[in-house]
């Protein structure tokens, strides 16, 4: 495994009353969405998009293990099979981020999940180094998200495989979220987390995740250095002053949050088991206001969010992931324009 740098847990969260958040009073609800259009169909499970200086985007397929470039207009290339992803269960290839001529990816292997580095030419890819290895694999809670701060550091969230312990374990990868250079040296930068599947930075470089619960609520979380996020002893907003309690809940049955994205003054968060869109207006302190869900049961099964250079949100549905019910042309990447309050 790659050296692990431990950080001094220090930052300590206040203290609630329980059950559901109450959305920050005077923020303005910000109007819906354009129309989405169709960029790409005919995918399987496309689980992470990230963009080219170009505008082209780099997609990864969980399942078949395939990285694929895809065009504004619909073009899909396929630029590799990671021959050594083990997909499985929730696990495969999942992750990817760009930086300069680098391409990273986050995928489940024989023997565990891991941080892959490589060199991108054209559309090929080529010099492999691991970054980080002996992230904890399973069929479930594999976590995978990768995505680059404001601050340039690479960031990585794992899940706890179902081992539930692991995510309070200061020597565990599992149930993390991690922050590492472009050349590896990770180091656990939040702890507590059951499985993140979403990372995304507002205007003023806060940072926030979205969280699978287990049976009760799902989460999103403003993320900050050396806090503890609860797992697995609270679920939604405690009583215990130790963890951080969430910005926003939902029932589990509304989000299966995944994917997230900042874009025209909202968070957006792709929703699994909810089948829709959800939309998080927040204000200038980072408050967040009433959710709003678009797209209700219209795509299905919501999982992969980014922001398109051209400020429009790719929208990765994952209707073939065993739980959905795809249709004829599915899975899709659909292209959403955020509007601002």
């Amino acid at each position: 495994m790659r050296k692990l740098w431990l950080i001094v847990l220090l930052a300590l969260a206040g203290c609630s009353t329980g059950g559901a958040v109450t959305p920050a009073a005077n923020v303005p609800a910000a109007p819906p969405p354009g129309e989405p259009r169709v960029v790409a169909s005919g995918l399987s499970v496309p689980w992470g998009i990230a963009f080219l200086p170009g505008g082209d985007a780099l997609v990864t397929e969980r399942d078949s293990a395939r990285l694929l470039r895809v065009t504004a207009q619909g073009k899909v290339t396929e630029v590799a099979k990671i021959s050594e992803a083990s997909p499985g269960g929730e696990g495969g290839l999942m992750g990817v981020a760009v930086k300069d001529d680098f391409v990273f990816l986050y995928y489940t292997a024989a023997e565990d999940n891991r941080i892959v580095r490589y060199r991108l030419s054209g559309d090929t890819i080529a010099e492999p180094k691991v970054l980080v290895d002996g992230i904890p694999k399973a069929g479930i809670h594999n976590g995978g998200r990768l995505a680059f701060g404001p601050d340039g550091f690479l960031y990585a969230s794992t899940g706890e495989a179902g081992e539930r312990p692991l995510a309070q374990d200061p020597d565990s990868l599992g149930g993390k979220i991690l922050r590492m250079g472009v050349d590896g040296d990770a180091r656990i930068y939040t702890l507590g987390h059951r499985n993140v599947q979403g990372m995304a930075w507002d205007e003023k470089g806060r940072m926030y995740a979205s969280e699978f619960g287990a049976s009760s609520f799902d989460e999103v979380n403003q993320i900050v250095e050396g806090r503890n996020y609860g797992w697995p002893q609270e679920e939604g907003q405690g009583e215990d002053a130790a963890f951080a309690d969430p910005i926003v809940t939902w029932g589990t049955g509304e989000a299966s949050p995944s994917g997230m994205a900042y874009a025209a003054g909202s968070l957006w968060v792709g929703a699994l088991r909810g089948a829709r869109l959800w939309q998080v207006p927040l204000d200038a302190e980072g408050r967040p206001g009433k959710p709003v869900a678009h797209f209700e049961d219209t795509y299905g099964r919501l999982r992969a969010v980014a922001v398109a250079p051209d400020g429009t949100l790719w929208v990765g549905t994952s209707n073939k992931d065993g739980r959905g019910s795809p249709a004829q042309d599915d899975d899709r990447i659909l292209a959403v324009t955020p509007r601002r309050s």
